[in-house]
């Protein structure tokens, strides 16, 4: 982060954002390839009736154990889930004492294929920021579609560079 100070006093800051972008899972290390295609398999079986928009999520965990969840929508809209909690909150819940290395992220439209890379929402970043906090390691993170480029990220800050604190 950069800081440019003003006679008046004021601070003006730039945000400089980290992240690296692969034309194809093939120029992947293989862990994460094996990753991403494990979250593709667990977007076939999300339950999106309404939205056609299925997405899988993988997590790494420090005992290589490999965590899958996908979204879960409801009728009533704000009742639904997306994979990624899905995903956080089971790990939590199941393994409290490891950490998560990696999550990957694929989205599939149902009605297309999906070719841009697929970012977590708002909520999902914020929750991935407090599990990295918990566990006071950054958690990397991989986007994809069904196909194309992958954008990878090493810790929430270069997602969410002003998520929500209590001091």
């Amino acid at each position: 982060m950069s800081l440019y100070f003003n006679l008046n006093g004021m601070q003006e800051k730039k945000i400089d954002l980290h992240y690296k972008i692969y034309t194809s899972v093939a120029e992947l290390k293989e862990e994460d390839q094996q990753l991403i295609d494990k979250a593709k398999k667990a977007s076939l079986n999300a339950y999106a009736p309404y939205s056609q928009f299925r997405v899988g999520t993988a997590i790494l965990l420090d005992n290589q154990e490999v965590i899958t969840a996908n979204n879960q929508e409801n009728i009533s809209y704000p009742e639904g889930l997306c994979a990624e909690r899905t995903a956080l909150f089971y790990t939590s819940a199941n393994f409290p004492k490891n950490t998560i290395k990696t999550i990957a992220i694929v989205g599939n439209n149902s009605l297309k294929t999906t070719d841009k890379p697929i970012t977590p929402c708002g909520g999902c970043r914020q929750v991935m920021a407090e599990y990295e906090g918990k566990q006071q390691s950054k958690i990397r993170v991989l986007m994809a579609g069904v196909e194309g480029k992958i954008i990878e990220v090493n810790g929430i800050d270069n997602l969410l560079p002003f998520r929500f604190v209590m001091d």
